[in-house]
């Protein structure tokens, strides 16, 4: 029996009777645009959990095979990170550009395009020059530009619509973020299966055609954004500048001279180890000195709400350097440590989407009743929720590993359900909390800079995760089962329970002083 095709008909079965669901049962409360943006989002994510689902496989047993399984699962992890850091890096340029210049809806078509090209490339890579490091390199530097237009800008669009102390807006994020997984569910699936079964290239080229999908749906419903998104100043996009041509054609140029830059940058990945810290140090300091001046100015609430972004970017990078495990080490540790019953190894990829379609309507509904109730937690406090749920995950992983895993090095699969069913309730009460605080807490002149600057946090998690990854690779060759889980689970046990919960220990002492820097707030 073929478990991977009827997983693969059953979850696009079960996506297209829900979407219709959530949009009949919201209509009502929330305007169109939200849900235009839901499907375009939902299609970019399509693509980019579709090639993620395949990424650390394609390197460890294709790419790098030649190099032994020690030495291609560091060079892998060390690819993976900086591919993670520098895709959530570039939208702080991304923000700031159409802050100041594009406007919302043309950076996030730019973003498509790009997107969707580095997939294109990726699956001609697999199909007719696999092993191509530099083709392969250049997709993926493609994907890093392109998301750095498309994913801070289709947040803070959204926010527009909203305004800022609207009750509306949690749920609002929430069912947006429940878009952004159903694209990233029904992606392994798909993507997954054709990639495992069939070739490589079958894969990555899919996901391409789903950003060119989200494009569509993005373009052809634009009667719905009202007059939201547009260039800031049409004049100043048109003004010639660098070598006679326009600014907005400048941003297409410059984007181009940075896909060999990316190039580099992952191929080199060491660089990104050094400069992604004081690239982090710089736009942080930026904020910090942005906030002090809006308090020489008279406005200590607006300046001491941006403290609380800068707090909690700290403890929302350490989070994601845990959960992106699920693309690297724990996408390992499913294929040589988890007894999976002869599901392909990347289809467990859409175990935390699926879980968040199922509870990102409770939540949304919860927050909305507790906010009626006056009894919602603050947002710090949903912050001390994820994190703690998240050492709560692992300590399932490493309980089922020291209970079952101890003769062959085999898990039984149900710790896996566990642990991502855990990891998904710590990103729901943190992530589109966190994407909603944002807009609420930024001033509107920066809040597209703000919005890349929290991507940044998630950039850094990613090169954290990959230097994780490293401490969890496969032992020497010949190495048994259990010694290889053994790696894994020593670093989900440090990690992953004990820094993760003394975090969420210490975030729990801060929330008094970070609800009363929000200045009513919520």
């Amino acid at each position: 029996m073929d478990f991977g095709f009827w997983l693969m008909i059953i979850g696009t079965i079960f996506v297209a009777v829900w979407i219709p669901t959530v949009i009949l049962s919201q209509k009502k409360i929330h305007p169109k645009a939200l849900f235009t943006l839901f499907f375009a989002e939902l299609w970019e994510r399509f693509s980019f959990y579709g090639m993620r689902a395949l990424l650390m496989l394609y390197m460890t047993k294709v790419l790098f095979e030649y190099m032994g399984q020690a030495d291609a699962d560091v060079r892998a992890y060390g690819i993976y990170g900086a591919y993670g850091a520098l895709v959530y890096a570039m939208p702080v340029v991304g923000g700031l550009v159409a802050d100041k210049l594009y406007g919302f809806r043309k950076a996030i078509f730019l973003g498509g395009i790009l997107m969707a090209l580095g997939h294109f490339v990726l699956g001609l890579e697999g199909l007719m020059f696999e092993g191509n490091l530099s083709l392969f390199f250049c997709a993926l530097a493609l994907i890093i530009v392109g998301n750095g237009f498309f994913k801070p800008n289709i947040s803070s669009f959204l926010g527009k619509f909203y305004e800022q102390n609207d009750p509306r807006k949690d749920g609002a994020f929430t069912i947006f973020y429940m878009g952004v997984n159903m694209g990233a569910f029904l992606a392994p699936l798909w993507c997954g299966y054709l990639g495992e079964s069939f070739g490589w290239h079958y894969g990555f080229g899919l996901a391409g055609i789903g950003m060119l999908v989200g494009l569509v749906v993005f373009a052809r419903n634009k009667e719905h954004f009202e007059d939201k998104g547009l260039p800031p100043n049409e004049a100043l996009l048109k003004k010639s500048s660098f070598l006679g041509i326009s600014n907005e054609i400048l941003v297409v140029v410059l984007s181009l001279l940075a896909i060999p830059l990316m190039a580099m940058m992952l191929n080199m990945n060491e660089i990104v180890a050094v400069a992604l810290p004081l690239v982090t140090i710089g736009v942080i300091g930026y904020i910090l000195y942005y906030s002090f001046n809006l308090i020489r100015n008279g406005d200590k609430a607006g300046g001491q709400r941006l403290w609380v972004v800068v707090v909690l970017f700290f403890f929302h990078a350490l989070f994601w350097a845990l959960f992106e495990q699920a693309g690297g080490s724990l996408m390992l540790f499913a294929d040589r440590n988890v007894s999976r019953g002869g599901i392909p190894t990347s289809m467990f990829a859409s175990l935390n989407p699926l879980y968040i379609m199922l509870l990102a309507p409770i939540f949304s509904w919860l927050w909305l009743r507790l906010s009626k109730r006056k009894k919602e937690p603050s947002t710090p406090m949903k912050f001390f929720y994820g994190l703690f749920q998240m050492a709560l995950g692992y300590a399932a992983i490493v309980l089922g590993a020291k209970m079952f895993g101890m003769d062959d090095g085999m898990v039984p699969v149900v710790f896996l359900f566990l642990m991502y069913l855990l990891h998904t309730t710590g990103e729901l009460s943190l992530s589109p909390v966190g994407l909603s605080m944002v807009t609420k807490l930024s001033p509107p002149k920066i809040v597209g800079f703000v919005m890349g600057a929290w991507f940044l946090s998630i950039s850094l998690a990613h090169e954290i995760a990959g230097q994780l990854g490293k401490l969890a690779s496969a032992p020497e060759e010949g190495a048994s089962a259990v010694e290889s889980m053994n790696g894994f689970v020593s670093v989900y046990l440090n990690w992953g329970v004990f820094v993760m919960g003394g975090a969420a220990l210490l975030l729990l002492l801060l929330v008094p002083m970070l609800k009363k820097w929000m200045h009513g707030i919520h």
